[in-house]
C-alpha cells in the first residue's frame, strides 16, 4: 500500500486518540470473513419466487426491489429474514482470526455505525473480550451505557424484522433521514470525524448521507470548523476523490486489488499513527 497521505492519517489518528471519531462500516468488511454477496441474496429471492431471469425480471433489478416484490408476494419478510439470519452467520472462529476485525476492535472507536445486518462486529468485540452495546432502535439509544463502544445497526438487525432496511420502500423512507437513528447520527457526526470503510462509492444512501453532512455545515456558515471526515477505498479513484473533496471529505486509498489486504494495511497504518500520538 502506498502512503495515502500522512497528514490526513495524522488528523484521523488524532481524532481517534481524542475519542472524537466515528467508524462507519459497510458490507465490504463482512465479506472479508465470508459473508454472502448481494448476488447470492438476489439468487435466493428469485429461486424462492420462481422468477426466471429472462421472464418478468430485468438484469438491473436490485436486491431492494426484489425484496419489495418478495414482501408483496409473501405478505411479509419473515421467511427471508430467517434465511438471511442463517446464511449471514459467519463462524465465530472466522471472525476471531480476521485481522481487519481485530484492528477495528483495537482502534477503540467510541461509536461504530454499520449498515450490515450481521453481528460480525459484535462477535469481534466478544472474542477479543471488549465491552460494547448494540443500538438498533430508539429504546437502545435511551438505555446505552456511557463510556462503552456503541455498535449502531443503522439499517437494522436480524433480531428485529421491523428494524430492517431491506426493501426499496425501506430505503426510500430512510432517504428523508428523519428516523431516530438518523437524528442520532447527525448529532454524533456534527462534532466528530467520520471514517467510512467497506463501502462502494456508488452506494446512493452513503453518498446522500455524506452530502447531507456537508450541506448541514455549509448552511451553518461555520464550515471551517467542521471536523475532517474520510472515506477509504482499496484503490485510487480520482473522480470520487474530487467529488468528495468538494464535500469536505478526504478520499484515502491503497493500491491493492485485494480489498481485504488494502483495508488491513490502512487500519494498521492508522493504529501505528494513533499509538505514536498517544505515547
Amino acid at each position: 500500500m502506498t502512503d495515502p497521505g500522512m497528514a490526513a492519517i495524522h488528523d484521523l489518528a488524532d481524532a481517534v486518540v481524542r475519542r472524537r471519531a466515528i467508524l462507519f462500516v459497510g458490507a465490504g468488511v463482512s465479506i472479508c470473513v465470508g459473508l454472502p454477496s448481494c448476488q447470492e441474496l438476489i439468487q435466493h429471492i428469485t429461486d424462492e419466487l420462481g422468477i426466471e431471469s429472462d421472464e418478468g425480471r430485468s438484469p438491473a433489478d436490485t436486491y431492494q426491489s426484489l425484496a419489495e416484490f418478495y414482501r408483496l408476494e409473501k405478505g411479509g419478510l419473515g421467511d427471508l429474514r430467517r434465511w438471511m439470519s442463517e446464511h449471514w452467520a459467519v463462524q465465530r472462529e472466522r471472525v476471531a482470526t480476521s485481522e481487519v476485525h481485530r484492528l477495528i476492535v483495537e482502534l477503540d472507536f467510541p461509536l461504530i455505525y454499520t449498515t450490515n445486518y450481521d453481528r460480525n462486529l459484535e462477535t469481534a468485540f466478544e472474542v477479543h473480550d471488549r465491552p460494547y452495546v448494540r443500538v438498533a432502535d430508539v429504546r437502545d439509544v435511551a438505555e446505552a451505557e456511557a463510556g462503552v463502544t456503541q455498535i449502531v445497526k443503522f439499517h437494522g438487525d436480524f433480531e428485529d424484522e421491523g428494524s430492517l432496511v431491506l426493501t426499496e420502500s425501506d430505503y426510500f423512507s430512510r432517504l428523508t433521514f428523519d428516523s431516530p437513528l438518523d437524528i442520532k447520527f447527525r448529532a454524533d457526526a456534527l462534532g466528530r470525524s467520520v471514517l467510512f470503510i467497506g463501502y462502494s462509492m456508488s452506494d446512493l444512501n452513503i453518498r446522500l448521507l455524506l452530502h447531507r453532512l456537508w450541506e448541514t455545515w455549509r448552511r451553518s456558515g461555520l464550515e471551517a470548523n467542521r471536523p475532517h471526515s474520510f472515506v477509504f477505498e482499496p484503490q485510487p479513484n480520482p473522480v470520487q476523490a474530487a467529488v468528495l473533496a468538494r464535500w469536505g471529505i478526504t478520499h484515502l486509498h491503497g493500491r491493492s486489488k485485494d480489498p481485504e489486504r488494502a483495508l488491513c494495511a490502512f487500519l494498521t497504518l492508522l493504529a501505528r499513527a494513533r499509538d505514536r500520538l498517544a505515547a
